[in-house]
């Protein structure tokens, strides 16, 4: 197996797209923008599909429920044309802070959102009159003026990629994605994630082969491995307090699954009684290094070989140097070493 080099970006500055730029002469296969409650994912992509010619630009990821199902079809067929086809539309659900604090849209039934949405999308992008009914969305609106739209876009493929970490949804993933985006991830208890994968991807008719594995990592080239492990560690505290309710946080049921639950309950209850500090320093380093690239480069080299031995097709890397200069060093580095891997 080939394991491929992604970058997250935040192309909002002159220098961050210089960034991307570079990264693509330097033969990364992939370039991810998020969206929280900064910019948005889709309008610095349109930037990067004339600005680049090779690498495919994905969203890492766009919000459902902040869009219409239509009108992320209508954004991801512009994109596959500016860009050549190389846009890849990456989809979550989110959770209830973001989406019923920042956009006003209840948070309910989160993987039907997802199933429909897909489906839309889907016909959409094929060509078809649009009709729907769904539990969520009914197109037209059965009560309505409204009739059945066909796109006048060209029909084209749009790349389906779904952020997703509880196994229903991971199950879903499996049966109808083009790809998973994935993170919190331990190449040590991989089958967490990958077995509701796999099991979605044959109740379909398909093999987990079928679906692109992208994962998120940190990067970061260091002889002092336990303090910047410790460091990236500390960054999680927000993760396991901050993002989502106290009753509702993906994030931690996640890593719940994979060993970490008195961990992560005490981090959030800790954040959530405001003693952000303490809850930095509870978090286990093992959180950090495990979820990262963190080393020189024979421990590097040995997590690359985890990841692609587990079948991880995509590694979503996020470096960790402030400048520029830095950070396409230390990306030439990495590039090096999956090319080495890839040798084997």
């Amino acid at each position: 197996m080939t394991l491929r080099i992604g970058v997250g970006a935040m192309p909002f500055t002159s220098e961050g797209v210089e960034f991307v730029r570079q990264a693509e002469q330097l033969g990364v296969d992939s370039v991810w923008v998020p969206e929280f409650w900064a910019g948005d994912a889709l309008t610095p992509l349109a930037y990067l599909a004339a600005t680049t010619t090779r690498v495919r630009l994905g969203t890492g990821i766009v919000q459902l429920g902040a869009r219409t199902p239509a009108m992320l079809a209508m954004s991801a067929l512009s994109l596959q044309a500016l860009s050549g086809g190389r846009f890849v539309l990456g989809i979550g659900t989110s959770g209830p802070q973001v989406m019923e604090g920042w956009h006003g849209v209840r948070f309910d039934r989160p993987v039907r959102r997802t199933r429909e949405t897909i489906d839309i999308i889907r016909s959409i992008s094929a060509g078809d009159r649009l009709e729907y009914r769904g539990q969520i969305y009914e197109l037209p609106l059965p009560d309505g003026e409204g009739r059945g739209i066909r796109s006048l876009m060209p029909p084209t493929h749009i790349p389906i990629y779904v952020a997703s970490l509880g196994p229903a949804n991971l199950r879903l993933t499996g049966e109808l994605a083009d790809g998973w985006i994935g993170n919190s991830f331990f190449p040590e208890t991989a089958d967490v994630f990958l077995d509701p994968i796999r099991q979605g991807a044959e109740a379909a008719g398909r093999t987990l082969g079928d679906v692109d594995l992208t994962v998120s990592v940190g990067v970061e080239f260091t002889d002092d491995v336990e303090a910047a492990g410790r460091r990236h560690a500390e960054g999680y505290a927000f993760t396991f307090g901050a993002m989502g309710s106290a009753t509702t946080n993906f994030y931690n049921n996640a890593f719940e699954r994979q060993g970490y639950g008195d961990d992560v309950r005490e981090v959030q209850r800790l954040w959530l009684a405001g003693d952000k500090a303490a809850a930095r320093a509870r978090v286990p380093t093992a959180i950090g290094l495990g979820t990262n690239l963190i080393g020189p480069d024979a421990v590097i080299r040995d997590r690359l070989r985890l990841y692609r031995d587990v079948g991880i097709n995509t590694l979503r890397a996020n470096l960790h140097g402030d400048d520029l200069d830095t950070q396409l060093a230390d990306l030439a580095r990495l590039l090096d070493l999956v090319a080495e891997i890839n040798a084997e």
